[in-house]
């Protein structure tokens, strides 16, 4: 009889289990912690943005990876609210990413303010040079900056889902969120 009901309960609590990771909350903190883990999902994300770049030479694209890599490492997020309706949700979460805006912002005043220092030997201003000073001082970057995003699913077969992101989304997750 203890083994009967010692089944039935187990049985009980591996379903209900499965019933509360469906959850838009649940989705949008798997979706958040693919990120942090760097799930191959988002590193092959990277991979493509980085794929398609022309401005970047490969050991840059490597740098830059590196840099991502570790931004997402240290997102951090707090869910703040779930809406449902329906079969439509919405999570307001506030994440702290690195502030590269800022950075980026300030290189290219550096830049605009030192165009001297980004010339080749030729005189002729350098790309590569101006990326090389840009990913030095992203790597380097240690403000933060808070941003509140929406992040809408859909259930479809009783199960929730992460709606595509819009690239506002993308750019505040990236730090890049023009503030």
């Amino acid at each position: 009889m203890k083994k009967i009901i010692y089944i039935v309960l187990s049985l009980l609590l591996l379903c209900g289990c499965n019933d509360l990771s469906n959850t838009p909350t649940k989705k949008t903190e798997e979706f958040l912690k693919k990120y942090q883990a760097l799930d191959n999902s988002v590193l092959t994300d990277l991979d493509n943005v980085l794929n398609e770049d022309t401005t970047l030479n490969e050991n840059q694209k490597v740098m830059y990876k590196d840099i991502m890599k570790k931004h997402y490492q240290n997102l951090v997020y707090e869910i703040k609210d779930e809406t449902i309706d329906g079969d439509e949700a919405v999570v307001t979460v506030e994440i702290s990413v690195t502030d590269f805006k800022k950075v980026l912002d300030e290189a290219n005043n550096y830049m605009n303010n030192n165009m001297e220092e980004f010339n080749d030997e030729n005189g002729v201003y350098s790309v590569s040079k101006f990326n090389d000073y840009k990913l030095n001082q992203l790597k380097d970057a240690k403000d933060k900056v808070r941003y509140t995003i929406e992040i809408s699913l859909t259930k479809e077969n009783d199960e929730w889902t992460v709606d595509t992101l819009d690239q506002m989304t993308y750019d505040k997750i990236n730090g890049v969120y023009n503030y």
